[in-house]
């Protein structure tokens, strides 16, 4: 059972660590530039932020629980935080301390509702892989499971005791945190924090419903039916509840093990190039892929002696994390990837920005400038060559288009950034096995294939252009008699929003400006006689907050 203390508690110190974070950036990015110290903040900021992952990474760590989930995603969303942040957080493990054995036993006993003994021929109790949110062992089934299996060896995903209440603890935690956060408008300007966090929780629930996991990996395995390449693990569905997932052990060499590939007889580039395809053929023809392709998820099995077929095949498991590409997302990824493959950057930027991943606010020129220097000097480099350029060049680029990025006022919807992250684990996997393999060699066919059908969606896209300018004709005639009759009733409205808005600004500025004068003139008073008087110097110093309060305030939106 759950100990409502101890969930009171975790609640509270993930709240606390919060708060004291969010205090100390109010204080730096708020504060101090209100009162004309905006250098300090910013000379400061880069220390801060990595302080604060690392603080961060030390809580997840301890805690398990979702924190390393969070740290994981947090670590991906390099369009909403800083580099400081996402580079410190990158490596963060999914591997906490074991629970004991016991433990799982009864929790295993109880979703299977038999002694594990009684279960399965043999069980080890030693787990093969601890994460945060649940334990794997290897196990034998009896000989009637193995019989209407058709094998014997499985593998167990058994989640951590009380680990449901334990995330239902931190998502109500982290939804606190995100109304707070919503509240900055250095953060509301650029995220909503409750959409993010709501994405979060969205994953994080289907990764703890084992029936949802077993449910995608039969998904996974159907569209691979028919080819002989990939191996995925079959279910057993007798053994398999919502916290107890019972697989076929397909585990074998580790895909990223090169010496062990090479000694079976298995070229690593070759594996590279198939596993690629494989990846690519998820993306853009099954539209459903997996989305931790990291190399504990992925192994490649020699085939037997005389087998016919290829002479090894890559099993996929772990199918916690899918993601969908559904038509929107498909058509954006289309037009994002024919202008990657053409080196075209102002192409490119324009993909991003139909796609709605740019704010209006975002300076568009100054991205198209770099996205083509970029391209013009590294885009046909694979990895390799890449580690061949001078330094000196690659921090020349560094800073200028750093710069631009971090300014850029851009959000990936999480389906981007899913196919952000299959794809950037892909290319690392494949670099591993073949230091020179290039990723624009594996999405150029897909790239092509796009190009040809790209005439059949123009065609489209004309059509309903077309239904559409008919649609406002026939209703043109009416909305020019109701607006001559507004004329001649002299009912038209003229307004100049920008100028209605400019001076509604203005306004405002004046209103921060002389609020902001009170609180620094309080601040000041109050540290000079607090020294001679300090009751009165504390209570001008706290009687400064309320112009600050003010201040900022009156600075903020109002909604129209």
């Amino acid at each position: 059972m759950p100990d409502p203390v101890l969930d009171r508690a975790r609640y509270r110190r993930l709240l606390r660590f919060s708060a004291r974070h969010l205090a100390t950036t109010w204080w730096y990015e708020v504060l101090l530039p209100l009162v004309g110290l905006r250098r300090v903040a910013e000379r400061t900021r880069a220390a801060r932020m990595q302080d604060f992952a690392r603080r961060f990474r030390a809580l997840a760590v301890e805690l398990g629980g979702l924190m390393i989930k969070m740290g994981q995603f947090m670590s991906s969303r390099l369009d909403v935080l800083p580099p400081e942040i996402t580079k410190e957080l990158e490596n963060l493990q999914d591997e906490v301390p074991p629970v004991e054995f016991d433990a799982i036993r009864e929790l295993a006993e109880a979703e299977l509702g038999a002694p594990l003994d009684r279960v399965f021929a043999t069980f080890d109790s030693d787990p093969v892989a601890s994460a945060s949110l649940g334990q794997a062992y290897r196990a034998t089934l009896a000989a009637v499971d193995a019989s209407q299996a058709g094998f014997a060896d499985v593998v167990l995903k058994i989640q951590r005791p009380g680990i449901g209440a334990i995330v239902a603890v931190d998502l109500a935690a982290l939804r606190k945190v995100g109304d707070w956060l919503q509240r900055f408008r250095l953060v509301s300007d650029r995220v909503s924090m409750p959409a993010l966090i709501e994405e979060f929780a969205a994953v994080s629930l289907e990764e703890i419903d084992y029936l949802h996991e077993a449910g995608n990996a039969e998904t996974f395995a159907a569209n691979f039916a028919d080819d002989p390449r990939v191996r995925v693990p079959r279910v057993v569905w007798e053994r398999t509840s919502r916290r107890v997932l019972t697989l076929e052990d397909v585990t074998a060499i580790k895909i990223t093990d090169r010496p062990a590939l090479t000694a079976a007889g298995i070229d690593p580039r070759e594996v590279a190039q198939v596993f690629a395809r494989l990846m690519f053929d998820q993306l853009f023809e099954h539209a459903f892929f997996h989305a931790d392709p990291h190399p504990g998820n992925l192994f490649v099995t020699p085939a037997p002696a005389g087998a016919g077929g290829p002479a090894w095949t890559i099993a996929f498991v772990d199918f916690g994390m899918m993601g969908r590409v559904d038509p929107g997302v498909r058509a954006a990824m289309r037009k994002l990837i024919i202008a990657s493959a053409a080196r075209d950057g102002a192409g490119l930027v324009a993909a991003m920005n139909e796609a709605g991943v740019l704010l209006p606010s975002a300076d568009i020129p100054e991205l198209e400038k770099v996205m083509s220097q970029v391209f013009s000097r590294f885009g046909g480099m694979g990895v390799a060559e890449l580690r061949d350029v001078d330094p000196r060049e690659f921090r020349d680029f560094a800073v200028e288009f750093g710069d631009v990025m971090l300014a850029l006022p851009f959000q990936l919807p999480e389906d981007f950034l899913l196919v952000i992250r299959a794809v950037s684990l892909t290319s690392g996997v494949c670099t591993s096995l073949d230091p020179r393999y290039n990723v624009w060699d594996s999405i150029e066919p897909y790239a092509q294939t796009l190009v040809r059908s790209e005439g059949a969606g123009l065609a489209a896209d004309l059509g309903r252009d077309a239904i559409e300018l008919v649609r406002i004709a026939w209703g043109l005639p009416r909305r020019a008699d109701a607006l001559l009759a507004q004329v001649e009733r002299g009912q038209l409205p003229v307004t100049a929003p920008r100028l209605e808005r400019t001076v509604s600004h203005l306004e405002r500025t004046a209103r921060r400006l002389l609020w902001g004068i009170v609180f620094a003139g309080l601040v000041l008073a109050g540290a000079i006689v607090r020294a001679d008087a300090p009751a009165l110097g504390t209570a001008l110093m706290i009687a400064s907050g309320v112009p600050l309060v003010i201040a900022m305030l009156g600075g903020r939106r109002r909604s129209r």
